[in-house]
């Protein structure tokens, strides 16, 4: 895997957002995606940029196509979708409300033993996250984080193997109430 410096990787990830703008349903979202993307594209210098598109091409992680009106377009490659998806991972969390909706966000999977790294990995992604491990292939979360699950989910395309599940009553909810400080 090569090496990609600050520029690359935030125009990667910007182009992801672009996509991401595409698929998304709800204004505020497209709103949130559009005032981030124009605040991160403003912070490049245009020299870094020519640079990096250039390298991207080279590694074909994107492909420019040449329109008719004399304009060109970037779009993400298969692998630089990927790559961009890879570098977001590492940046996500889950945000905390200012006040809990009553809720548990309960993840659990049955990942096949010959897929036991994407088991593994789901897993280390989870506890990153600062879910609790209730068991082995179950982890909860006080926060709404649907999002988040979807994006780890298709990262590693385990959907099949993966379930969410929002529960309002646990038995043992004082306990969880007591690790995440509810």
């Amino acid at each position: 895997m090569p090496k990609f410096g600050a520029t690359q990787e935030k125009l990667l990830l910007l182009l992801l957002a672009s996509a991401a703008l595409g698929f998304s349903k709800s204004p505020i979202k497209q709103k949130r995606i559009l005032k981030s993307a124009r605040k991160e594209w403003q912070r490049i210098n245009d020299r870094n940029l020519a640079r990096s598109i250039r390298s991207l091409y080279q590694s074909r992680l994107i492909s420019i196509i040449d329109k008719a009106d004399g304009t060109s377009e970037m779009v993400l490659t298969k692998n630089g979708r990927q790559q961009a998806l890879v570098f977001k991972i590492g940046e996500m969390h889950i945000k905390k409300p200012a006040r809990w909706d009553g809720q548990w966000r309960i993840v659990l999977f049955d990942i096949p033993e010959r897929q036991k790294r994407i088991r593994e990995a789901l897993r280390g992604h989870l506890k990153h996250l600062s879910f609790y491990e209730y068991q082995k292939s179950v982890f909860i979360h006080p926060y709404d984080c649907r999002d988040e699950i979807d994006f780890i989910i298709e990262l590693y395309h385990a959907r099949r193997y993966v379930r969410f599940i929002m529960a309002i009553d646990i038995d043992n909810d004082l306990h969880l109430r007591r690790i995440f400080n509810l």
